[in-house]
């Protein structure tokens, strides 16, 4: 029989992490790498694992590689604290990896819950991400912030959804806001990118227009405009601060 093993990193995600490693009790092994929870998040994790890491933050794709070293099943499904996997996606998983396969990791549709409504459009539904993936043929990047999972080999889709409960409130949205944009200057500007009045003025414009109308936002109601709205003054920020760190980097120089 295959085995898996679930890797999740948490911080502060009492409120979501029990229903999360909840939906993950059908694997073989869940490994959760913490970084200075200040709540209860440790001590709900351990209801579910023994395996639990407490850690000083070296950033997502760092803390992902950690909790993939601590991994001993051939298979991994990386899941975040505010994910759910179905019952339906469970069950999809282990009959595909069950079988002879050349295949070195899955896609999986990703479903948000944003502002109490389900988003289907603004080109973030179905979404595919590669969440489950052989342990000896994936890594992750080292970005700061949106890291990606690299996979050395080919990669099939799986059908059931993982559900995403991204954000309840404009409240917990704006909190994680600062802290994300800050970091994807910090990656722009570790790779040596600038920014301008093009990027400042066309890329966010951009953005609205392509979830709004091209990828039918309009058709998610009011949480979609602000959804399309947010994306564009997330854009906007994060070249901000570009712009920002780039002149005070020029200015000492």
């Amino acid at each position: 029989m295959t085995r898996v093993s679930v890797i999740v990193i948490t911080r502060n995600e009492e409120r979501n992490i029990r229903d999360c490693l909840s939906s993950a009790r059908w694997a073989d092994e869940i490994i959760v790498v913490d970084s200075g929870s200040s709540d209860g998040t440790v001590a709900a994790a351990r209801e579910f694992s023994e395996k639990v890491f407490e850690r000083p933050w070296e950033g997502f794709g760092a803390s992902k590689n950690f909790a993939l070293s601590k991994a001993r099943n051939d298979w991994v499904f990386w899941l975040d604290a505010d994910e759910r996997i179905t019952p339906e996606l469970a069950e999809e998983i282990e009959l595909s990896i069950s079988k002879r396969t050349d295949k070195a990791g899955f896609s999986v549709p990703r479903k948000a819950f944003f502002l109490g409504k389900w988003i289907k459009h603004c080109g973030w539904y179905p979404g595919r991400v590669v969440r489950l993936f052989r342990r000896d043929k994936g890594t992750f990047s080292n970005d700061r912030v949106h890291e990606t999972l690299i996979v050395d080999g080919p990669v099939a889709e799986l059908k059931a959804d993982l559900l995403h409960y991204t954000d309840p409130s404009l409240e917990h949205y704006f909190t994680k806001f600062n802290r994300y944009t800050s970091l994807a200057a910090d990656d722009l500007a570790g790779k040596g990118r600038r920014s301008g009045v093009g990027r400042l003025l066309l890329n966010p414009m951009w953005t609205f227009v392509r979830m709004y109308f091209l990828r039918l936002g309009f058709l998610d109601g009011m949480p979609g405009l602000i959804l399309c709205m947010l994306s564009a003054g997330y854009v906007f920020t994060k070249y901000a601060k570009l712009w920002e760190r780039t002149r005070t980097m020029e200015t000492i120089e």
